[in-house]
């Protein structure tokens, strides 16, 4: 799971907001689908050089091109999976995003709302956002604040 960091975090509820309210969200185009929105979001590529890097070295979905990765290749995409690696992705975050799958965040949901269609526009925005929301906890989490004490006020005059 991706590392809770409040930039990647910002990254995933702004593409989800996109997607929400965008008319170019097209699953099977790499840069218009559920990855290719948030790597928008993070690395400010627009959608039709994402979706070139990734046509232009190997092609496949996401999941693919997270498989055949190589930090050292030297092909564009690779380089645009290493930056979403940076923002703190892991290489399993692109096939769970593609497919709506990461079981702890589909748990979040409820119950009746646990099977979403990975190519339905309303269900990868309740997925981000439920993605967001479980890093934002897992962050939160790592905050260490320290013991507050009441003093009791004083009173001047």
């Amino acid at each position: 799971m991706a590392s809770p960091k409040p930039t990647l975090i910002a990254a995933i509820r702004s593409a989800a907001k996109k997607i929400a309210d965008s008319a170019q969200y097209q699953w099977g185009h790499m840069g218009s689908c559920n990855c290719g929105h948030l790597v928008q979001e993070v690395t400010q590529l627009s959608r039709a050089d994402i979706h070139e890097y990734a046509m232009r070295t190997r092609g496949g979905d996401w999941s693919e091109q997270a498989l055949d990765f190589c930090p050292t290749s030297g092909y564009l995409m690779d380089q645009v999976i290493s930056i979403m690696i940076d923002a703190g992705m892991e290489l399993a975050d692109f096939r769970h995003l593609e497919q709506l799958s990461d079981k702890r965040v589909l748990a979040r949901l409820p119950e009746t709302s646990r099977h979403l269609r990975h190519n339905y526009r309303e269900d990868v925005v309740i997925y981000m956002n439920a993605w967001a929301d479980f890093l934002e906890e897992q962050l939160l989490q790592q905050v260490k604040l320290p013991s507050l004490e009441l003093v009791p006020a004083v009173s001047v005059g």
